[in-house]
């Protein structure tokens, strides 16, 4: 991410000190596996398997192996984490005369396995036909089902300890390392843009479209954009975000501002947004289509009513300050050393 001073000025981000560890910046790390086994057995014991002709439910996680860690290397957070798990289940078929039981195996949930990649293998407990078809059952939509609560613990594990290794605002370092420099600069650098937001000329617009794709689900990248601890994350900063249709959002110190026009969860996010340098109360529509594909997620995104003096500098600050930037300190498809 651009220092002060460097790059184009509505971009920039928070400075740090050199000659300290600032929140861990160099290197941390925080052991997550107690909460993981405990947030594993949560989303997993309880769960129903239901179709038209069945249903079964897991009852007790018998086996948990393994660990999570999350590291934080010069703010890029990295998340490592490996299991075996095994939970039983138990069933019948709608109007049958037998209880069913079996295990449930998980032997590869971790970082380096998508989650359609993760295997699930079922196992009887219980002989005869019936058994036979709640088997195929859960091996199918039980798998389905399975990989999703285990995608809601990757999501549960990412927000909650991102937590405390996002570095502080600018204003609190600069508190703490008594910096008149680093308090003061940013306010120089608006203080000629702002001149020009007045004008009343007409403002020639255009229009911007560009596709990402990720290396995760789409209820993964949509909880990017809407978590507030995720996008300090990858905005490495402070920020105001009321994730619901008509909350507002600041970020990067403020010079990127809009609300919130419609949210449909893992699917769409549209916007107002607009830098704050340009024409007091001109807005771009922003529309983003998640689309989750067999190997990754593909976003589209689409800028109605950027200036066009602007559009250069928009599309090249959404490639380097999100798009890049959630890649590399979320991992979802950028090299990470």
């Amino acid at each position: 991410m651009a220092k002060w001073g460097e790059g184009d000025p509505r971009w920039l981000v928070e400075e740090r000190p050199d000659a300290k560890n600032v929140n861990n910046w160099h290197w941390t790390e925080k052991n997550a596996a107690k909460w993981s086994k405990d947030k594993l057995k949560e989303v997993l014991v309880g769960t129903v398997v239901e179709t038209d002709f069945a249903q079964c439910k897991i009852t007790e996680m018998t086996k948990c192996d393994g660990d999570a860690v999350v590291n934080n290397r010069k703010a890029k957070l990295i998340f490592f984490y490996e299991w075996a798990i095994e939970v039983q289940w138990s069933g019948a078929l709608i109007n049958g005369d037998t209880n069913v039981k079996g295990t449930l195996q998980i032997p590869n949930l971790s970082e380096e396995h998508d989650m359609k990649d993760v295997d699930i293998n079922v196992r009887l407990e219980t002989n005869g036909p019936e058994a036979e078809i709640l088997k195929d059952m859960m091996r199918q939509t039980g798998g389905e089902v399975v990989r999703r609560q285990l995608s809601q613990y990757v999501n549960l594990l990412k927000e909650e300890f991102s937590k405390g290794l996002i570095l502080p605002s600018k204003d609190s370092v600069a508190e703490e390392v008594k910096s008149d420099k680093s308090t003061n600069r940013p306010h120089k650098i608006f203080k000629s843009a702002e001149k020009n937001c007045d004008s009343n000329k007409p403002i020639e617009t255009s229009e911007i479209k560009t596709c990402e794709s990720f290396k995760c689900t789409a209820e993964e990248f949509y909880r990017v954009l809407t978590t507030k601890e995720m996008v300090q994350i990858f905005t490495q900063g402070t920020c105001i975000l009321e994730a619901k249709e008509g909350g507002k959002f600041e970020l990067f110190d403020g010079n990127v501002q809009g609300h919130f026009v419609k949210m449909v969860p893992f699917k769409t996010i549209e916007q107002k947004w607009r830098f704050k340098t340009w024409p007091k109360e001109h807005f771009s529509d922003v529309t983003i289509e998640i689309n989750e594909k067999e190997d990754c997620t593909e976003v589209n995104v689409t800028l109605m009513g950027v200036p066009k003096a602007e559009v250069e500098n928009t599309k090249d600050g959404w490639r380097r300050f999100y798009w890049e930037s959630i890649k590399r300190n979320l991992g979802f498809g950028a090299i990470l050393f």
